[in-house]
Formats: structure tokens, C-alpha cells, sequence
């Protein structure tokens, strides 16, 4: 009997986490980490329902750190299984694991340095040789061909969107097949290739980041340009905190479309994330996953400069001259952008621009619903600054594009499930799909399980 259970990415959208269980044998699609809200983030620490030596494999469909953030202590914890992931999927999250095992340790030093933790000493989750040691682990997977897993079951990744290498997964097991859409982008998108669709399932396991927005039908190069040009004409900096891997491209690409017409152009640009820089390269390492031509992606890998170091980092904090930043992280959880908040966050010539889905309990939630003051390393930061939302920039399908999605199957799946997406936008996108598809959709919920 095949089962499946959410382990996290239901009722929330992090730590996604969706187990298929065939008799003894289990498959972990995602291997996420949780993040936002306090409840949430300490689910991080508690161990797996299951065994993670009872799961014979991994199937990633991206590298975002809410879908692949949990393996390093997966493997701690003791599987001994393979992960599988396309080849960019595997190259993405390779930095991004190994960064977050670097900002663990960060974290936690910093932390008992200033005695700000209630937890004598900090500990990080994971560091960064768990990541090492993690990456040994993986096995690559080329698009649109069916590869075996263990125990009978056999996988085929199609392009997803979203991220550099991200793909929806179809899992064939024991006769029936369950496709998985991982994260999906946006249809139209000037970096990514359209989301592919799958032609037939007997489940559909879906994401509902946005089952309930359409994102708006603007220019986004427009948009972002009259941000960064009414904040430079009060002399102010635009930080922009930004998702390492997807997002900080993409704004590379929209600036890179305004310098090149003329605009911007005394405006210095700055990528303040090593990892960002790293996922930049990969670009021209992975050509066949993105729509750019080589020499496109040398032109907006020129328009930034670069800081990998911490010293070039305060240097950008410490000038007065109007600029724009990127940095990590996109919600403001954790990174470099910290640091940059905590300079440019309090003064009403700046503005704080977001970029795509902030989760609930993040410092990004709190801002872009209007909250006045933010806690950064312990000190409470007043927020006068201009803040901005372009969720046009969002690398998430919106409500339309994932009922587009779904329209792409040619026969009606028997179960439709609801993940990754808060409360509304889930049930929303599930009365979508009964009232236009006449489908039978269920919002799922952590460890409910479900015979497939």
C-alpha cells in the first residue's frame, strides 16, 4: 500500500518535507528546513517521525534552503540512502548547504559572544563539514528521462521554473504514479523556462504559495526603476533583501535592462552575498536550464560589483553615496542584509525593498505589513525608511499560472493534495480546482497520512 505524508511544507511554506511509504520502504521528496515563526524554526531541532536510516532515498527538486536545508542533519541523523537532483539542483545546493552550515556557525558564536541566547552555549543545527559530508550523498538526474529509484520505484524530473535546475518529480511505484510540482515559476519568464507540464498522475501533490494572489501585470524593470531612482533622488540607498539563488539574478537582469538604456548610470550596484556571486557563476555552467545567451549572462554578471569579504561589506554600509545593495537573506532572516538593516532601516531617505514571498514570523513579513521597529541580534531597530513589496518579482506561480499548471494534465488525477502554502492561499486554491477542474482536492496536513 502506498502512503503519503507531509512531514513539513503543510498548513506552512517551509520545511517541506512529503514521505512516500510503500510497506518498509520510504521516499523523502524535499528534505526542507523550517523558517519564520518561533514554533516553526524549533521543529528544526526535534527529530524526524521516521527514522532517517528507514528512508532508502531523496528526491530534491530544488535547492532552496525550505526544500533541501534539512539534509546536512538528515545525513547526520543517519541516512544512508542517495539524494537525487538534477545537475544545476545539485551544483545550487551544494552552495547553499555549505552556506547555511557557515551562518549556523556564525550565528552561534555570535550569539555567545554577545550572550544573547537563552541556550548556554548556542549550538548551530548543523556546520559546514555536515554539508560536506552531505553533498557525498547526492546522485545527478537529467531532465525528462526515467531514472530507477530503490525499491522498484522510478523518477522523471521536467522543468519546473522557479530556480535555476528546479523540476516537478513523477514517482512511478508499485503501479501508480504521483507527481510532485515542487516550486513552480512564473510562465514568461525572462531567465527561467516555463513550467512543464506533467501529462498523467493518479495523485498531484501541489504547491499554494500564492493559491489566492495574481501578481500584478506591470513592468517589473519599470517598477523596480522608480523605486531605486525617487530613493536616489532623496540621496538614499535601496537594500534589497534578496534569495541568493534565483532572485538576485533576476534583479541583476532588470537593472542590467535599465543601465543598458541609459538609466542608472552614475548609480553604483552592489551584490553583497558571496553565495549570490557563487549562483551567478552557475549560470554559464548551466546554460541548457535558463533562456540567456552566454554573452548575455557575461554583460549582467559585469553590472555589480562584487563583495565576498566582510571588510568590503562594512565599506558598503559606511558610504553616504546613493546606491543600490542586494544581499542575502530574501526575508531578512539572516545573512549580510542584517547588518544592512540595521544601518540603512532607521533613516526616512532609504528604502527596503522586497522582492517576492515574505513567510510569516520573518523580519520581511514584519516590514512589508508596516511594522515600525525590528529585532536584530538582540536591539530592537526602528524602521523609517521607505519599504517596498514588488511581488511581480516573485519566482512563484501566482493563483492563474498554477491552475495552468494543473490544466496540463490530460486525464483527471483520483487526489489532488495542497501543500506549501499558508492557510488561505491553500484553501483558496482548492476551491479553485473543484469549482474550475472538478477535481477532488484535499489541503493535507502535517503527519496526515493518505493511502494513494
Amino acid at each position: 500500500m502506498l502512503t503519503l505524508t507531509s512531514l513539513g511544507g503543510a498548513g506552512t511554506v517551509t520545511g517541506s518535507k512529503h514521505l512516500l511509504t510503500n510497506g518498509d520502504n520510504r521516499i523523502l521528496i524535499d528534505c526542507g528546513l523550517f523558517q519564520g515563526l518561533k514554533n516553526l524554526r524549533e521543529l528544526n531541532w526535534e527529530p524526524l517521525p521516521v527514522a532517517p536510516s528507514s528512508i532508502a532515498a531523496v528526491v530534491l527538486t530544488h535547492a532552496h534552503l525550505d526544500h533541501s536545508g534539512y539534509l546536512p542533519k538528515l545525513v547526520r541523523d543517519g541516512f544512508k540512502g542517495r539524494i537525487y537532483a538534477t545537475a544545476a539542483t545539485r551544483d545550487v545546493a551544494e552552495l547553499i548547504l555549505k552556506d547555511s552550515g557557515f551562518l549556523n556557525e556564525k550565528d552561534a558564536e555570535y550569539a555567545n559572544r554577545k550572550g544573547f541566547s537563552r541556550h548556554k552555549p548556542a549550538l548551530p543545527l548543523y556546520g559546514v563539514r555536515d554539508a560536506e559530508r552531505a553533498m557525498e550523498f547526492f546522485s545527478t538526474v537529467p531532465f525528462d528521462t526515467a531514472v530507477q529509484l530503490p525499491a522498484g520505484a522510478t523518477l522523471t524530473f521536467r522543468h519546473a521554473g522557479h530556480i535555476l535546475g528546479a523540476a516537478s518529480a513523477a514517482i512511478e511505484w508499485s503501479g501508480r504514479r504521483v507527481a510532485f510540482s515542487g516550486d513552480l515559476g512564473r510562465y514568461g519568464d525572462p531567465l527561467l523556462p516555463d513550467p512543464v507540464s506533467v501529462p498523467r498522475a493518479d495523485a498531484i501533490i501541489v504547491e499554494s504559495t500564492y493559491g489566492n494572489r495574481l501578481h500584478e501585470a506591470v513592468d517589473t524593470t519599470e517598477a523596480l526603476a522608480a523605486v531605486v531612482e525617487r530613493t536616489v533622488r532623496r540621496g538614499g540607498t535601496v537594500v534589497i533583501p534578496a534569495f541568493a539563488v534565483g532572485r538576485a539574478q533576476s534583479l541583476l537582469y532588470h537593472l542590467w535592462k535599465l543601465k543598458t538604456a541609459g538609466r542608472l548610470a552614475n548609480i553604483p550596484i552592489y551584490l553583497d552575498s558571496p553565495m549570490a556571486i557563487d549562483a551567478t557563476d552557475l549560470l554559464h555552467a548551466h546554460s541548457d536550464d535558463h533562456r540567456l545567451t552566454h554573452d548575455q549572462c557575461a554583460e549582467i554578471c559585469k553590472i555589480a560589483t562584487y563583495t565576498r569579504d566582510v571588510e568590503g561589506s562594512k565599506a558598503i554600509t559606511a558610504s553616504a553615496w546613493p546606491k543600490v545593495v542586494i544581499s542575502a537573506s530574501g526575508m531578512a532572516t539572516g545573512g549580510r542584509v542584517l547588518h544592512h538593516l540595521k544601518t540603512f532601516a532607521s533613516d526616512p531617505r532609504h528604502t527596503i525593498l522586497f522582492s517576492g514571498y515574505q513567510a510569516a514570523g520573518t523580519r520581511g513579513r514584519a516590514m512589508v505589513q508596516g511594522a515600525r521597529e525590528i529585532k536584530i541580534h538582540g536591539q530592537w531597530v526602528p524602521v523609517r525608511a521607505e519599504v517596498d513589496d514588488l511581488s511581480m518579482l516573485s519566482a512563484h506561480a501566482d493563483a492563474d499560472e498554477l491552475m495552468r499548471w494543473l490544466s496540463g494534465f490530460q486525464h483527471a488525477p483520483s487526489r489532488v493534495f495542497i501543500v506549501h502554502g499558508e492557510d488561505e492561499a491553500a484553501e483558496a486554491l482548492r476551491v479553485r480546482i473543484d469549482r474550475e477542474l472538478g477535481w477532488n482536492a484535499t489541503v493535507s496536513r502535517q503527519q496526515q497520512e493518505f493511502e494513494l
